[in-house]
């Protein structure tokens, strides 16, 4: 009889319990079939007397065979008569292997295993089923893919995607918007130092007294036309006498001295000084032209000069050379050097407001008071203009996750003074702290500024 295979005959196993079956296999692939507790096995049965895994029916060169030991009870049906598992011991049809033994099973064999709590195992040889085909609808009933489609999740699509398509076909379309134009303050520290220089303010001029004095001298000097224009009126001013003229004379000394240059130096205030030192201690018209005798540069309107009866205006006293200046009888001159006055100024910072336990407020402090002396550039700046300017500015800003600062505002300036609040944003904005929170930190800094005593 030809063994079973695969392409032939199955293997059909079934666990009975009485004339009810619980459970049937069929072996389409060869191979073992073990029984027991391992869940592993083929058939699971939770049965103490079994073992964790017996092999009941093993394939072995292209066959299977029964496997049996002393303690097992059976049949085999070889085609003419059941033969029971004793007589297959005891007449050595079963070959022996250890404490097992072993059947070879023909297709014709089938057969039942005793187990215990009245189950059994029957086994035999079937012909495999022809696989069936799966059921078809008729073509009338058989739909496609519109009809299989969800028509309402498919609507819902296409209206999307032309939502989508028209809304970036008009986008592509139109004209872009106008970028706005950034501000100043948005600007990064260095592109707005390059847009816009810091402004040096030029120094005023102080008028001094010399320049007024020579503009006074300017007013007061008679116009050089006077003598041509009005001939008749000096001769009618001749004096008629000596006495009228010495007279005269003392007159117009006097009224000269009031005026422009002469009055400066012909002063005799309280203090001293430069002028007091080259015009002693006089203070008449005679000592001014006795100081001046020896001074290149200027004339002096002397009686020698202009004549005793000699007509005013028309001579031209004695006119040393501008190089030659020089002083005669009077004390020295001491002009000394010209010394700027330094104003400074004291900044006090006190302990900032840090509404976050991310930055450490003494390091934070530290950090800003190595930093005072820009600070305190900004206030001193301003307090050579006015030396009496003194106050409180509070400054907010955040400390960024980047390290810098951002959103720098002047919450108070008791100073009265913008420029000083204007120039802390800038000095400000260039920080750059050693501090990384990983959100954007508020920080409240007051400074106090008070002029150096």
């Amino acid at each position: 009889m030809a063994s079973p295979s695969p392409h032939n005959r199955i293997l059909r196993v079934g666990l009975l319990q009485g004339t009810r079956v619980l459970e049937e296999r069929h072996l389409h692939k060869p191979g073992d079939f073990t029984i027991g507790q391992d869940p592993k096995n083929s058939l699971v049965l939770p049965l103490p007397e079994l073992p964790a895994s017996f092999p009941v029916f093993e394939y072995r060169a292209s066959q299977y065979n029964l496997v049996f030991t002393d303690d097992m009870q059976g049949r085999v049906n070889l085609g003419s008569s059941d033969v029971d598992f004793h007589t297959l011991r005891t007449q050595g049809m079963a070959m022996e292997r250890g404490i097992q033994y072993v059947l070879p099973l023909q297709e014709s064999a089938r057969g039942v295993v005793e187990l215990d709590a009245g189950l059994r195992l029957f086994f035999q040889f079937i012909q495999p089923p022809h696989p069936s085909e799966a059921p078809r609808l008729p073509p009338d009933l058989q739909g496609g893919s519109w009809r299989s489609m969800d028509r309402m999740f498919f609507g819902i699509l296409a209206a999307s995607l032309l939502l989508h398509f028209s809304g970036a076909a008009l986008i592509i379309s139109s004209e872009p918007p106008p970028e706005p134009e950034l501000e100043l303050d948005q600007l990064d520290d260095r592109f707005a130092r390059v847009l816009m220089p810091p402004k040096v303010e030029e120094p005023k001029k102080p008028a001094t007294d010399t320049a007024q004095a020579a503009a006074d001298t300017e007013k007061d000097k008679p116009k050089a036309n006077d003598s041509d224009d009005k001939p008749a009126s000096d001769s009618a001013s001749k004096p008629a006498s000596p006495e009228e003229a010495a007279a005269r004379r003392a007159a117009v000394a006097k009224k000269v001295a009031g005026k422009g240059l002469l009055k400066i130096l012909g002063s005799s205030g309280g203090g001293g000084g430069a002028f007091s030192d080259v015009l002693g201690g006089s203070t008449g018209g005679g000592d001014i032209a006795q100081a001046l005798a020896g001074a290149g540069g200027v004339g002096i309107a002397t009686e020698a000069s202009v004549g005793a009866n000699g007509p005013r205006g028309g001579g031209s006293g004695k006119v040393a050379g501008i190089g030659d200046l020089g002083t005669s009888g009077g004390g020295k001159v001491d002009l000394g050097s010209k010394k700027e006055v330094e104003i400074s100024g004291r900044v006090s910072a006190a302990t900032p407001e840090v509404d976050s336990s991310d930055v450490d407020r003494e390091a934070l402090a530290r950090y800003i008071k190595t930093r005072l002396k820009a600070i305190q550039g900004c206030y001193e700046k301003e307090l050579k203009r006015n030396p009496s300017l003194k106050g409180k500015v509070m400054v907010r800003f955040n400390i960024l996750p980047s390290g810098r600062t951002g959103d720098i505002e002047i919450e108070e300036n008791t100073l009265g003074s913008d420029a000083v609040g204007s120039c802390i944003r800038t000095v400000v904005r260039g920080w750059v702290f050693p501090f990384k929170p990983d959100d954007e930190v508020p920080v409240a800094y007051p400074f106090v500024f008070t002029p150096a005593g």
